[in-house]
């Protein structure tokens, strides 16, 4: 709690000091708490869809549902390359009220309010987040864009671990790739049926790869291009590729079971390396010493 409050001051201090609220925040190895982000990330996305009722635009959905992935992904790519933090003129602060307010229309308006057409441009209302989204993340992604391919503060202009600045699209690329293909190709309607199910598998896997960037980071090494997050995503592509002889949605919930076990495990892993380094413990208790328990006692009576 002591680094996520550090981190979090951090961001607090250096937005308020600059108005064009470029700051560079450090990455605190023992910032332990930061592992859940990622994985908010999918729930606030998926959350804000089913307020507004996108479900019924299975296109948008998917859309939405990705690029908010995408572009979290994105903003700790530049990092790994820049080895600084941005934030941009539409950034964190932006989206959240962006996202309070659809949630306020949604409990005053209801359902009927999400459903109601526009007169002169002839779409129902739930499709303005859907637009706003597109030109948010055309915005974002072009500034995130510019800082990539500008160049890194590492060798010749490569990221802080001395590799390719276009090294992390390959992880996030295979994630989008595959969650287009499987979509599309299902012949069950899988992301259609299933859309929370379907978004939760893949976000596990890009939370995953996401948490891996940011240690990456931190620890200034390189984006080993295997990881087990792919098998889920990987094994319902077999499956289509081999005319779905397995059930798509019982193999769905595989998938999600394997990334979100994948992750856990990771999260752990990284937890207990960190806590083993700086000799604390994070899961469990430290029991008192005798001595310190006989004092105790002895001064209690």
């Amino acid at each position: 709690m002591v680094y996520d409050c550090q981190l979090m001051s951090s961001i607090m201090i250096n937005r308020c000091c600059f108005p064009n609220r470029f700051c560079k925040i450090p990455y605190y190895g023992g910032h332990i708490p930061y592992f859940h982000i990622p994985m908010l990330t999918v729930f606030v996305v998926l959350g804000t869809c089913i307020a507004v009722q996108l479900g019924t635009y299975p296109d948008w959905m998917f859309f939405c549902c990705f690029v908010g992935i995408f572009m979290f992904y994105c903003a700790h790519w530049q990092t790994y390359v820049s080895g600084t933090l941005r934030f941009g003129i539409i950034d964190v602060t932006e989206v959240q009220i962006f996202i309070i307010s659809m949630y306020l229309l949604a409990a005053i308006g209801g359902t009927a309010f999400w459903q109601s057409m526009i007169p002169v441009l002839n779409i129902q209302v739930k499709i303005i987040p859907a637009l706003f989204t597109l030109l948010g993340a055309v915005f974002s992604c072009t500034n995130y864009f510019r800082v990539i391919f500008t160049g890194g503060m590492g060798k010749n202009g490569s990221t802080i671990a001395g590799t390719s600045v276009l090294s992390p699209s390959f992880h996030i690329g295979v994630v989008i790739t595959l969650a287009l293909m499987i979509y599309k190709k299902s012949s069950v309607q899988l992301f259609e049926k299933h859309p929370c199910l379907y978004v939760l598998a893949f976000g596990f896997v890009s939370a995953k790869l996401t948490n891996r960037l940011v240690v990456a980071h931190m620890t200034k090494s390189e984006m080993h291009r295997y990881d087990l997050a792919f098998t889920g995503p990987a094994l319902l592509f077999l499956n289509q590729y081999f005319n779905s002889f397995i059930n798509e949605y019982c193999l769905l919930w595989v998938a999600l079971v394997l990334s979100a076990f994948d992750l856990v495990r990771y999260c752990v892993s990284v937890c207990n390396q960190i806590a083993t380094h700086l000799n604390i413990r994070v899961f469990s208790i430290q029991p008192p010493s005798p001595s310190r328990v006989q004092t105790d006692g002895r001064n209690h009576h």
